[in-house]
């Protein structure tokens, strides 16, 4: 049914205000790195992340925190600690992401999304659905089942669908995202060119970016910068922090114009508190 699934990609300016600019300088000779001049110019875009494309492998068409302890009072980790706390957090939230299959009147595309709510609810982005003839979602013990809209809100690039539960299933637990402080870690986890329950680590880079996607696409108010990888087909995934609570939904990440290709590191994701309300609303009222 998703045989043939094209990626939905738009370029958008990243509007975050930057320093002036320093004097420039002589330009140096092409090297393994990027050259002085595209370093100043550096001009960020984002790129709405899901989807993926395999048109004879993967092709990206026209048409995804430890609740803040005040100084002292997280007692230092070392190096197994840690890894066996990202261990413990990845068995906890893992079984509440799924991924979306959505077939639309141009094709196919992959997002992920997060159960939310025992009655079947799950939250993604709206990105992710827009368009959407038919959905399905696959569990993470490989059940496939379908799924209806229960509703969106697209000036937040945020959706719900419903599934009707199998049995019992877990449910993320929503985090604050105001406790996020910046330098504290977090995971993604997601289906990243749809290669399913993938996880990847960083940090939170920053907090309080708006950020627009542009071409009458959302404007997304005090999102969370992370450097956790985020790549096509995490959109509508979960960001957590080291307690295994849902901080953000992975949703942008940007593109050095001059080499199109992703700005490692330079991710974007809707802060939980922002989630927590839009969820409350469309469940309500459908």
């Amino acid at each position: 049914m998703f045989d043939s699934q094209e990626m939905n990609q738009q370029t958008i300016p990243y509007q975050e205000p930057r320093e002036p600019a320093p004097p420039p300088v002589p330009p140096r000779r092409r090297g393994g790195g990027l050259r002085t001049g595209a370093i100043i110019g550096l001009i960020l875009v984002l790129v709405v992340v899901f989807g993926v494309g395999l048109f004879a492998g993967w092709e990206f068409g026209r048409n995804g925190s430890t609740l803040a302890p005040s100084a002292g009072q997280l007692p230092p980790l070392s190096g197994t600690t840690l890894d066996k706390v990202r261990e413990a957090v990845v068995v906890k939230v893992t079984p509440a992401v799924v991924q979306v299959n959505v077939l639309t009147q141009n094709g196919g595309a992959i997002g992920s999304g997060v159960i939310i709510d025992s009655r079947g609810y799950i939250i993604t982005n709206n990105h992710v659905v827009n368009g959407a003839q038919t959905i399905q979602v696959v569990l993470n013990d490989g059940t496939k089942l379908p799924a209806q809209l229960s509703g969106t809100d697209p000036p937040d690039d945020l959706a719900v669908l419903k599934i009707q539960p199998p049995g019992n299933m877990t449910v993320a637990t929503l985090g604050d995202s105001s406790q996020l402080r910046v330098g504290q870690e977090v995971l993604a986890i997601g289906n990243p060119l749809g290669i399913t329950q993938t996880v990847t680590n960083g940090i939170v880079s920053a907090l309080g970016r708006t950020i627009s996607e542009g071409q009458g696409g959302a404007t997304i108010s005090n999102a969370i910068q992370t450097d956790a990888p985020i790549n096509p087909g995490n959109s509508g995934g979960a960001l957590v922090d080291l307690q295994g609570n849902l901080v953000g939904i992975p949703t942008l990440t940007a593109i050095d114009p001059e080499f199109n290709t992703p700005a490692n590191g330079v991710g974007f994701a809707i802060p939980s508190n922002r989630v927590k309300s839009i969820i409350s609303q469309i469940i309500q009222t459908g």
